[in-house]
């Protein structure tokens, strides 16, 4: 069940305001077109603004006009060409997953919007799966992308790197004198049918200002190469969906001074998708039951409201300036599946209604100071306290009805519902962070030492539910703290070149479901027990590169190496107990080296010959490799060779580019049994046409040459002699196209 509370209900009510309002988006003048990659201004690797040239990190900045104009619907295609860097997906029901960093992937990154971490994600069995996907890309007016250990400014979940979106704001769009903006958008995506739309409102005064962003979203199924229809477990065409989405964002600015700024935010997500199972239909060999319908409905939601303060040109001992934010955020997957089946004699028939729900809610305060002091050596300290709390609800529900009888009962075995995987949760986060960014040689040399120091607070509830399911199982607490260093440096040794690079410690905190599992069933004959002394999984890592920022060029090549230890590993099996009961226990038992290369570089033709003026090439690329060196074999989530190339041509009112994604064949898996995903390569074609002021359509045909290809974050680990390959298979070619309209 959905638990209402006055933060959902009052923002799904705004969002049912304009569930039927016509919803499309603006072009917003995030950046300009001829800015240089390398001056792109981040914020995340730092925690203060710098252009990606003066941080010791790998960084990407993805702005507004980059996914307006590379038509980026989903955070799969926010990642198309950025090499070592992937978003997992399922076939068959639950879609798409969360990001994967250099091998790392699920909740060992972190994800935010607005430096708001997402909530986690959550599976187990077929029926259940919540994922990290909580954000309509409509509200964004940029995405940075911060690869590798990120704990010493983030803590606990940032092991393999930083996903951070940030949100539009009224500023974006009320300059040069303007005091109001409406911009709408319209687009269309062949893959999935999907019908997009959004609206962008924004006014401002002198002192007060706000924003209203909202968007709509629906369509059916994303096609894949399946060459099977029809029913049951050789299927591998997708499964019938029929989706729909809306999104809300609301701020509203008062600015007592030009120093100063307060902001109230007010967002909403929420996604429906319903699932025809077709794959899932026809003779269960393991049940002797045939599945005659089975269909879901899948219902996800995410509401935030924050109020934060900005304070500029504070002067004052212990500061510069200062920002901070109070925040509430609730998160919640409700999964419904329904199955009819016929079964031998008696029963004849049954239906099973299974139910899962995952609700997170979390509240916290965050608080970032900045201080610059010294001449000859420059320090810019940063430093702040970052507190949250959030509980954690989990439960599974099901129904099993005879429709001959009547008869209806909560045991569908191994299980009688309802039941708990883990009991309820609270956890505890009180950190203290602070970065020192020291320059020296009028600023050629810049070394930036960092600490960060996590309290972390697990306090688990036995409540009846979890009782009831695991008699006798006693719950444990923890109490860690993490202490996570960090030193970067960036050293400018000639005017347009640079050597960054560092040393940087991460680590996650034993997982509540991990700590506490929650599964006990004597008539199949196991158990499973707390483990208070899991600790927390830990990585070091090194990396190094040089970096070329000229008038025309641009290319930046690093190396990095990255050791995790203590990885958990769930529901291990340890021993039988005393009553003869197989024992599962969670525990510290692996260990990982992630090492690889990394490339980007770009062009601007027109620099070297009038007669390529608006011409340019971007290209990057990324190599790794991965082991498990607990047991000496290859980590099945370290992606092969990857290489983007574009050539682009841009114009006063209109341009064009030509992208190509290439990836080599995947040689190394964990068992020689999986499948080896073979070698691809993929053209794209862009287009854009400013064709009136504030009037712009863009075009995309996608994978031109309708090639046939498994995406390296959608294929499973499933057998070589698999004949049901073709179910991960990419959409072939499709064509994406927008049309905005501002004023």
């Amino acid at each position: 069940m959905i638990r209402p509370t006055l933060l959902t209900a009052a923002v799904w009510l705004a969002l049912a305001g304009h569930a039927n309002a016509e919803t499309p988006a603006d072009t917003s003048a995030a950046s300009t077109a001829d800015a240089k990659e390398f001056d792109r201004i981040q914020v995340t690797a730092t925690r203060t603004e710098r252009a990606v040239v003066d941080v010791p990190n790998t960084v990407s900045v993805i702005d507004r006009e980059q996914l307006d104009d590379q038509l980026i619907r989903d955070i799969k295609d926010l990642v198309r060409y950025e090499p070592g860097v992937t978003v997992t997906s399922s076939f068959g029901r639950f879609g798409l997953g969360g990001f994967r960093i250099r091998g790392l992937e699920a909740n060992r990154v972190r994800i935010q919007t607005d430096g708001i971490a997402v909530s986690d994600a959550f599976s187990i069995g077929s029926f259940s799966n919540a994922n990290r996907n909580f954000i309509d890309l409509d509200t964004l007016k940029r995405v940075e992308i911060v690869r590798g250990p990120s704990s010493s400014l983030y803590g606990s979940d940032a092991l393999g790197g930083v996903v951070s979106f940030i949100t539009k704001d009224p500023s974006d769009y009320l300059h040069d004198g303007k005091d109001t903006y409406f911009g709408v958008r319209l687009g269309y995506d062949s893959s999935w049918s999907g019908l997009l739309g959004g609206s962008t409102a924004a006014f401002g005064g002198e002192r007060w200002s706000g924003l209203v962003n909202v968007s709509h979203r629906q369509g059916k199924e994303t096609e894949n190469q399946g060459r099977v229809g029809g029913v049951g477990s050789a299927r591998t065409q997708s499964n019938p969906q029929g989706r729909d989405g809306r999104s809300l964002l609301g701020k509203l600015v008062f600015a007592p001074d030009q120093n100063q700024q307060f902001t109230l935010t007010v967002e909403g997500n929420e996604d429906t998708t319903d699932t025809d199972l077709l794959t899932q239909r026809g003779l269960q060999p393991l049940t002797g039951a045939t599945n005659t319908s089975v269909t879901a409905r899948d219902h996800q939601t995410r509401a935030r409201v924050a109020f934060s303060h900005a304070w500029n040109g504070l002067e004052s001992a212990f500061a510069d300036s200062l920002d901070w934010q109070v925040y509430r955020q609730d998160s919640e997957t409700t999964q419904y599946t329904r199955e009819e089946r016929m079964l031998p004699a008696p029963t004849l028939r049954d239906i099973r209604e299974r139910e899962f729900n995952f609700d997170q809610r979390t509240y916290g305060l965050q608080a970032n100071l900045r201080k610059a002091f010294g001449d000859g050596v420059r320090h810019e300290l940063a430093y702040g306290i970052d507190l949250s709390r959030a509980e954690t609800r989990q439960k599974r529900d099901g129904l099993r009805t005879f429709p001959l009888t009547g008869v209806s009962t909560p045991v569908m075995l191994p299980d009688v519902f309802p039941v708990r995987d883990f009991p309820v949760s609270e956890t505890t986060t009180a950190a203290l962070y602070v970065q020192d960014e020291i320059s020296f040689a009028d600023g050629a040399f810049r070394l930036v030492p960092g600490l960060r120091v996590d309290h972390y607070r697990l306090d688990p509830e036995q409540d009846a539910i979890f009782a009831g399911d695991n008699p006798g199982v006693v719950l444990a607490d923890i109490r860690e703290t993490s202490v996570s260093p960090k030193l970067g440096m960036v050293w400018k040794f000639a005017p347009d070149w640079s050597l960054f690079g560092g040393y940087a410690r991460g680590f996650r905190s034993p997982p509540y479901n991990d700590v506490n599992i929650g599964f006990t069933n004597v008539q199949f004959g196991y158990t499973a027990i707390a483990n208070p002394d899991l600790k927390p999984e830990t990585s070091d890592g090194l990396e190094f590169g040089a970096r070329y920022a000229g008038d025309a060029v641009y290319a930046s090549l690093s190396g990095y190496y990255n050791r995790y230890d203590d990885f958990i590993e769930s529901m291990r099996f340890i021993g039988f107990n005393d009553d003869g009961l197989m024992v599962y226990q969670s525990q510290n038992v692996a260990e990982a080296r992630i090492h690889g290369v990394e490339l980007k570089a770009g062009a601007d033709l027109g620099a070297w010959s009038q007669a390529l003026d608006g011409w340019s090439m971007r290209g990057a690329a990324a190599w790794s490799r991965g082991k498990n060196r607990t047991d000496g074999t290859p980590l099945d989530s370290v992606d092969p060779l990857t290489a983007t190339l574009g050539i682009a041509y841009d114009a006063e009112v209109w341009g064009a580019e030509l992208a190509g994604r290439f990836v080599d064949r995947k040689d190394r898996v964990s068992a020689d049994t999986y499948y080896r995903q073979p070698g691809y390569g993929v053209l794209d074609l862009y287009a854009h046409w400013n064709f009136a002021p504030g009037a712009k359509v863009n075009v995309g045909v996608l994978n031109l040459a309708d090639k046939t290809y498994i995406d390296a974050g959608d294929i499973a680990l499933v057998s070589a002699a698999s004949t049901t390959l073709d179910r991960y298979t990419s959409p072939g070619r499709m064509l994406s196209a927008s049309l905005s309209v501002s004023w």
